[in-house]
């Protein structure tokens, strides 16, 4: 095995000159190493040794601004515990004794929606339909994402604010299908129906049933996990006191495209339903990928439910969360068992 190499020494002022000017055009007007090494009459091999020795020497000094970062074998771990393809981590790099300020959770939902993306622009393939709810994660996958190769996307959950033409789950799915050159098909129709005669006939409309008709064609889609009790939850501010009392007794505990389900992972039916305009849990358990992304640091009981239901192929959170997932889950939890379901069914 080679010796490592050693930086290059800079005992003249000259050499020291020479370092800066081969760095600023390497690192700042993005030249090459052979056309630096042509305009200097080096070779380029000085060239690299010069600007190894511009940052041992802090002619140059490298800072990575971005306070978060992937890491690998927690990923790596988490995916082999809970069964899953894909098990992506972002070290938020805060503390994780004290809870989050509300603009940290914000934050680290940008970092958690950038990876997304990242994940997705990997796995995603030409003709694939892809899918998207309309959480926040979504919304901060859709700004991230530069690159995706030809598909269409289909928006799976109606919209949760009152804006039917520019709410923030339209643009997501626009924005994620301008960066594949594919076609969007969003859903211009509220989440929640007053009643299931609404839902009904507003699923019967020509623009709506479209985008309804491509559910069973998406391949790959991207859901947020929340608990189901969240402040924000479209489908807890709409329960009926007793209902919330019925759910919270049969172990109520996530959210997924606005179907709740218990501790074990299992879908719990609600008396909105019939009210709902969302993607079905069979057809999301038949998809060939399903990402759930976490809400940063928040919720690992939702996000554990969200692991044993089996929907999942893979999983952005952060470190907090995976930590917590991986120290208080057992081997032989009925969690695992179901997740593997997914890939002996």
């Amino acid at each position: 095995m080679a010796e490592p190499v050693e930086a290059m020494a800079l005992p003249a002022p000259i050499d020291t000159l020479l370092a800066a000017a081969v760095a600023r055009r390497f690192y700042l007007e993005h030249r090459s190493k052979v056309e630096i090494a042509k305009e200097f009459g080096i070779s380029r091999f000085k060239v690299a040794r010069l600007l190894d020795a511009a940052v041992a020497h802090d002619i140059v000094r490298i800072d990575i601004t971005v306070p978060a970062e992937i890491d690998v074998p927690l990923g790596r771990a988490l995916a082999e515990r809970f069964g899953l393809r894909h098990g992506i981590v972002v070290n938020l790099g805060r503390n994780e004794s004290g809870p989050a300020s509300l603009a940290d959770q914000r934050q680290s939902g940008r970092w958690l929606g950038t990876a997304a993306a990242r994940l997705l622009s990997e796995i995603a393939e030409e003709g694939d339909v892809l899918g998207l709810d309309g959480s926040p994660a979504v919304d901060a996958l859709s700004e991230a994402v530069t690159r995706l190769p030809l598909c269409d996307v289909v928006q799976l959950t109606g919209v949760h604010g009152q804006d039917l033409a520019h709410d923030a789950a339209i643009a997501a799915v626009r924005r994620t299908a301008a960066a594949g050159g594919g076609r969007a098909f969003p859903l211009h129709t509220p989440f929640l129906l007053p009643d299931a005669a609404t839902a009904a006939v507003l699923r019967s409309q020509p623009a709506t049933a479209e985008t309804l008709d491509r559910f069973g064609l998406v391949t790959k889609a991207v859901v947020g996990i929340g608990a189901w009790d969240a402040p924000h939850s479209p489908v807890y501010g709409a329960l009926a006191e007793r209902e919330r009392e019925t759910l919270r007794a049969a172990g109520a505990c996530a959210e997924v495209a606005g179907h709740v389900l218990d501790t074990a992972g299992r879908v719990l039916p609600t008396e909105l339903d019939a009210r709902t305009i969302t993607v079905g849990a069979a057809e999301l358990r038949g998809l060939a990928e399903l990402i759930g992304v976490t809400a940063g640091g928040r919720g690992t009981g939702a996000a554990r439910a969200a692991l044993g239901s089996g929907l999942l192929t893979g999983v952005v959170t952060d470190a907090a969360t995976a930590r917590r997932l991986l120290r208080h889950d057992t081997p032989d939890d009925a969690a695992r068992t179901a997740v593997s379901s997914r890939y002996t069914e």
